[in-house]
């Protein structure tokens, strides 16, 4: 809750709170939960102040120093922040929707989760800022600069692929994230039922600990995007993939679309107990085997250690051997694809 000392104070307006602020320089203020609706807060000093959860909205920031300052989960509806300093805010999950924006420091803001709806950014600082699962329906965005101040000036028109298009502009960073995804990204399919989700969790600890970064696709989790779209833009960043086909539901359906596509190797596991009717209840599995080189021989284990013990051998190994080849094979210019037995 906020402090009400420290509201009484702001409550006599900017001057006296500023005033206030460069006299207590080791106070931080604690605004949070405090409704402050329509206030008029113009090149007011709230640095490193607490405003979480604060209601905002309407209000007026231009010219105001909110750097480093918390603003997780505020309301900032329809406020005005012409010019306002927001370098190393927390604006996670802050609704910001119908906001103007123009000429802010974002540099190094926190907008994760933030409601950006209808809003309008132009010509703001967003360099390192973090915006992960931002809404951005219906905003405007223009000339928002992704150079540091001591950098040539760079601007595009969408925060979603500024970080991108900085990374492409700076070509040893974005040559380790190439680097990263093709040698140690491995895509794991499977169904996390009740009875395989152990297994599977396992399994992806059991990846890391050989120094790859496991990505997991769970085929039962539902969601809005086309599942082979995702699966497809997943395996292409992939050095290899493993897919188990115990119990695989959707699983050889959704390979049997992205196979032909993405010429990425795919290991494929089945549990011991189903390895006897593997011929007659994976016959499609088998067909796209015969059709695209890149898709090995299945490994059958008996339990989980058997496959953890096994893996390196069994999994890993024939993987990696099989994109070492794919990565000949494109650098020759040869064929990617074995003729279909007739």
């Amino acid at each position: 809750m906020a402090n009400q000392e420290h509201l009484k104070i702001l409550g006599q307006g900017v001057a006296v709170w500023n005033k206030w602020r460069e006299v207590n320089t080791q106070i931080r203020p604690d605004l949070s939960g405090a409704n402050l609706c329509r206030a008029n807060l113009s090149g007011v000093n709230l640095s490193r102040a607490d405003l979480s959860k604060t209601n905002l909205s309407r209000t007026d920031f231009s010219y105001a120093d909110l750097s480093r300052t918390n603003l997780c989960m505020s309301s900032l509806q329809q406020a005005i922040l012409r010019g306002t300093n927001f370098y190393r805010a927390d604006l996670s999950h802050a609704d910001l929707s119908y906001t103007y924006l123009k000429g802010n420091d974002l540099r190094w803001a926190t907008l994760s989760g933030a409601n950006l709806s209808a809003a309008t950014l132009s010509a703001c600082s967003i360099y390192a800022i973090s915006a992960w699962n931002v809404s951005l329906e219906g905003a405007v965005q223009s000339n928002l600069i992704i150079t540091n101040q001591d950098e040539p000036l760079i601007t595009v028109d969408d925060l979603e692929v500024a970080q991108f298009v900085y990374l492409l502009l700076n070509n040893q960073k974005i040559r380790n994230i190439i680097n990263t995804i093709t040698a140690k990204v491995v895509l794991i399919l499977g169904r996390f039922t009740s009875t395989r989700k152990a297994i599977l969790d396992a399994l992806r600890e059991e990846i890391r600990r050989h120094n790859y970064s496991p990505i997991i696709f769970d085929f039962d989790r539902p969601g809005g995007r086309d599942l082979t779209e995702t699966v497809s833009t997943l395996a292409h960043l992939a050095r290899f993939i493993i897919v188990d086909l115990t119990d695989p539901s959707s699983v050889p359906h959704e390979l049997a679309i992205v196979a032909p596509y993405c010429v990425v190797p795919i290991q494929p596991l089945l549990m011991q107990r189903e390895a006897a009717d593997a011929s007659k209840e994976y016959g499609m599995f088998q067909d796209l085997q015969r059709r695209y080189h890149w898709i090995l021989p299945i490994h059958c284990y008996q339990s989980s250690n058997h496959l953890f013990l096994s893996l390196k051998k069994f999994v890993i190994t024939p993987a990696e051997q099989k994109a070492r080849e794919l990565e000949t094979q494109k650098n020759s210019g040869g064929s990617w694809y074995n003729k279909v037995d007739a």
